[in-house]
């Protein structure tokens, strides 16, 4: 496994749409646990594979709960419920975040990193992480979708010695 460079803010890839991954094969779950832990060493809770330069339909996510890392190969909202006002923010625009309307419930359908098909209800922040990171693979970003004027900047923590 490896830490991969997270694209920020201003790379072209980002406005890219990733292509559907053919075959769930040993590459693909290498670039799955590779995310796993770049999105673990930056804190995130969502990583596509689009923000670390691969244009394939591959997301992680994980709420840091007893269920650990949820891993997805051409992941699809098929069905939205109601809807939340979240904050968001992203790996690929450190420090920057702004509220936005997301489902407050959806169902995802998805292939594992076996190739098996899932299909995945979620409510509240795995809804709005999943629609997060899914908006990436088609070349959405947060700001696109943010309540106008709410982008903020929060100057980050000075590491303590």
């Amino acid at each position: 496994m490896a830490v991969r460079i997270v694209r920020e803010e201003g790379d072209e890839i980002l406005r890219k749409k990733s292509r559907e991954v053919e075959n769930v094969d040993d590459k693909i779950r290498e670039l799955l646990d590779d995310m796993v832990e770049t999105m673990h060493k930056y804190n995130g809770v969502g990583l596509s594979a689009v923000q670390v330069g691969v244009l394939k339909r591959v997301i992680v996510i994980d709420l840091y709960d007893d269920k650990g890392p949820i891993k997805l190969v051409n992941p699809i909202i098929t069905k939205e419920k109601g809807e939340q006002e979240v904050e968001e923010g992203c790996l690929s625009f450190p420090n920057k975040y702004a509220r936005m309307i997301r489902p407050a419930e959806v169902t995802v359908e998805a292939l594992d990193e076996n190739g098996k098909k899932i299909k995945i209800h979620a409510k509240e922040l795995l809804a709005q992480a999943l629609c997060h990171e899914i908006d990436h693979l088609n070349g959405i970003l947060f700001i696109d979708c943010m309540i106008p004027g709410t982008l903020q900047y929060v100057e980050p923590e000075k590491d303590k010695k």
